[in-house]
């Protein structure tokens, strides 16, 4: 049974009016503004969430500018969060902005967001799982097979015909009246319901039940079209009731209004909306008459800022095109898709790259809302953004690049402030390679991006503190205390520094000594080594007191020299590798800490190593690929002079050395550069007579190897090791030249001139090769 409820237009009962639509789009809420202007209700029911009646007052403010979201999380776990975008052409947004302008009743009528941040068992026990309710496939989408039945392959195209192209009539309720009727039909053929889709139009009918209650007598509802047809008439109240009995208990829930992005819009994942084009949306909506030779002269003004020969004769030419294949086409006016081929055509050449900026910048767009100071709000949020008004760091949703320098305190503030937030799993900054080249520890850059589902992360971290330093403290302390690996502490001593968590640095120093003690593992202490040290470069440059930090250092560098050989013993060929890149880490480090014999013991360490035996099985040796790095290291260093390197070369290629511990050794060896092949051809010549001279079977085993050692060369050095291997026997001296090592003078005084004429000076010739010259 049912009794009188409300129907869609043109239906019998007066009192309240369904208009269907479709959410985010620009037809529809100018068909919304329409109808409301025409049926001037006494009351607006919008589908959304019920809790956020109380702030929907805000949507009045001058500081409210679209996109915005309703953000609503669970008070005990923030991470159970949802969102409700809404953006100027949203039919929702429109029906709140025509409600609060007018002093209207306005409330959301949708299931309380409550519900679904319940206990999942709990929801599925009620029934509110998203399965349908009467087939066992997904339910189908109904503009599809409205589409479909109208002789369109394309539901997106068909429906922007249709209603999303289309101005409002003489009678603004007859587009409303056409969908309700074929919503009507679709699911009267038994286009399939999700559970789900029942419980919430229970609860809807339970409110416009509640709206007639309070007296209201022209009530317009804002919802969308599949529902129509489900609210047009009302079932018993007991039949309603029994659906809400099983929905499981409500989760303590607060909401917010939160900037969103029309990139956001154009994400069908996560918190998105799946608009595939937000930007030509908002156009549509906005530009009023001819839309389409104002979106194409904003396409060529975009493309002429990036230096496209782009004038108003490709303008014109294009919004002819558009508007030729949108009559080819059958449309009533060019849609996107004949507007981007006549950019393509006309304004980018037939080039996509070009197309592609179009697409990105004016077709989704860079939209970026914002929200008043009223807006409820964890102290945590209001911190952030005290701290992004007094450091003029304002969110935007393009990237854009952000160069510090450290020695400015406005600079520095906002660095701290970037790293606390990172520590908080807020992103906002992600440090960037700067396009000035600066080796100094003063200068940081930053990609900046401001994402909406920070806020959840916001709230999510608003229980470590009320502010951002103290709640970057708070984690920054629980994170030492729960972590399990030396690296990771050493690492966070680093994030300590660079964010100013003095307080908490403390704390996590003595957990670090405590880990460190029981710590004897080398690859582990050499892996936290160099962000202890990066960290002491920067306590230079920001001012801190670092004594803690050298002493920890310097701790763990002693260790690590008294156990790197033994360490080295046994490894299979990932191990190897593994620790050879810790190798160099730990000798870039013991370089920059200044400590008082710290280089002569890591030397020590070095020379050790290198003079361990061969790998001669699976537990003894030491691989060839650390032995040949120590010798390459101590070589650059200038601890061994080439003679010593040149003999070990020579011992480890002779016949008794196995072929892949040689090929491994050579790779440790070369991979700091190969330039050192050139500058001594003896050791190039060694290399080749140990390759030429192995078995066919063996160059096959140790290839992979070589190919991997020779690519990481650089391609100067490739191209011409090449060359002289090609050139000849490398043991023999080029006629007509020096001998390595000697001076060519007659190739040297030919370069005088240029570099006195670099130099700004007079030349000088050599009285010998001024009696050449004569």
């Amino acid at each position: 049974m049912t009794s009188p409820g409300p129907t869609a237009p043109g239906a019998s009962t007066p009192d309240v009016t369904l208009l269907g639509v479709r959410h985010h789009g620009p037809g529809s809420a100018r068909a919304v503004g329409a109808a409301l202007a025409r049926l001037a209700p006494d009351a607006v029911l919008i589908e959304g969430p019920p809790e956020a009646d109380g702030i929907v007052g805000l949507a009045a403010e001058k500081d409210m500018v679209p996109p915005v979201a309703l953000l609503a999380h669970a008070v005990d776990d923030p991470a159970r969060a949802a969102f409700w975008p809404y953006a100027e052409f949203s039919p929702e947004w429109v029906a709140i902005r025509y409600a609060v302008e007018r002093e209207l009743p306005v409330r959301f009528i949708d299931l309380p967001a409550a519900y679904g941040f319940a206990d999942e068992a709990a929801a599925d026990g009620a029934g509110a799982a998203d399965e349908p309710a009467a087939a066992d496939e997904p339910a189908a989408d109904p503009i599809a097979l409205l589409a479909e039945a109208a002789g369109h392959d394309d539901p997106e195209r068909w429906w922007e015909d249709v209603v999303e192209h289309r101005a409002p009539g003489a009678d603004a309720l007859a587009p409303f009246t056409a969908v309700a009727e074929a919503m009507a039909a679709l699911r009267a053929e038994g286009l399939a319901e999700s559970r789900r889709d029942l419980v919430r139009e229970a609860y809807m009918r339970r409110q416009i039940r509640a709206a007639r209650r309070a007296g209201h007598r022209r009530i317009a509802v804002v919802c969308g079209a599949f529902h129509v047809p489900a609210l047009a008439e009302l079932p018993t109240v007991a039949h309603d009731r029994a659906l809400l009995a099983q929905l499981p208990k409500k989760t303590r829930t607060d909401i917010t209004w939160v900037p969103w992005t029309h990139r956001r819009l154009a994400q069908s994942a996560g918190y998105g909306a799946g608009i595939e084009s937000p930007g030509w949306y908002h156009h549509l909506y906005a530009a009023g008459a001819d839309p389409v030779p104002r979106w194409l002269a904003r396409a060529a003004e975009l493309l002429r800022a990036e230096d496209h020969p782009v004038s108003s004769a490709h303008v014109i030419e294009a919004v002819r095109l558009a508007e030729t294949l949108a009559a080819l086409r059958g449309r009533p006016l060019a849609g996107l898709t004949e507007t981007l081929d006549a950019v393509r055509a006309v304004m980018c050449d037939g080039s996509d790259v070009a197309l592609e900026l179009v697409r990105d910048r004016l077709v989704i767009g860079d939209a970026l809302g914002e929200v008043p100071d009223a807006a409820p709000a964890v102290p945590l949020q209001r911190d952030l953004a005290r701290l992004q008004r007094t450091l003029r760091l304002k969110p935007a949703a393009a990237p854009r690049d952000l160069d510090l320098d450290l020695r400015k305190d406005t600079d520095a503030a906002r660095s701290r402030l970037l790293h606390r937030l990172r520590l908080l799993g807020v992103e906002w900054g992600v440090p960037a390679r700067s396009a000035v080249a600066s080796t100094g520890t003063f200068r940081e850059s930053w990609r900046l991006c401001w994402q909406p589902e920070f806020a959840v992360r916001i709230a999510e971290a608003a229980q470590w503190g009320t502010t951002v330093e103290d709640a970057a403290t708070a984690k920054a302390v629980a994170t030492a205390r729960a972590a399990g690996e030396l690296g990771q502490l050493t690492g966070l001593v680093e994030t300590c520094l660079l964010a100013g968590l003095s307080t908490a640095l403390p704390a996590v120093m003595r957990v670090l000594a405590d880990c460190a003690a029981l710590d004897t593992d080398v690859a582990h202490l050499a892996g936290a080594l160099p962000a202890l040290v990066r960290a002491l470069r920067y306590g230079d440059v920001r001012g801190t007191d670092h004594g803690a930090l050298k002493e920890a250092a310097t701790g763990l560098a002693d260790r690590v020299c008294v156990g790197l050989p033994l360490a080295c013993v046994g490894l299979d060929a990932a191990s190897a590798a593994d620790l050879r890149a810790r190798l160099d880490e730990v000798h870039g480090a013991v370089g920059l800490l200044a400590a008082d014999g710290l280089a002569d013991r890591w030397a020590a360490a070095l020379h050790a190593l290198a003079r361990r035996e061969p790998a001669g099985g699976p537990a003894t040796g030491v691989p060839g690929l650390l032995r040949g790095r120590a010798v390459r290291l101590l070589l650059d260093d200038g601890r061994l002079d080439t003679e010593e390197a040149g003999r070990r070369l020579r011992l480890v290629l002779s016949a008794a050395g196995a072929p892949a511990d040689a090929a491994g050794w050579v790779e440790g060896f070369l991979s700091g550069g190969g330039a050192l092949l050139l500058h001594d051809p003896r050791l190039l010549a060694l290399l080749d007579e140990w390759l030429t001279g192995v078995s066919d079977t063996t160059f096959t085993d140790v290839l992979p190897l070589l190919r991997r050692t020779f690519s990481g060369l650089e391609a100067g050095v490739r191209s011409t090791v090449g060359a002289r291997v090609a050139a000849g026997p490398l043991d023999a001296e080029p006629s007509g030249e020096p001998a390595a090592g000697e001076l060519d003078r007659a190739r040297a005084d030919a370069a005088v001139p240029v570099v006195a004429l670099l130099l700004g000076v007079r030349p000088f010739i050599p009285r010998q090769a001024a009696g050449r010259d004569s």
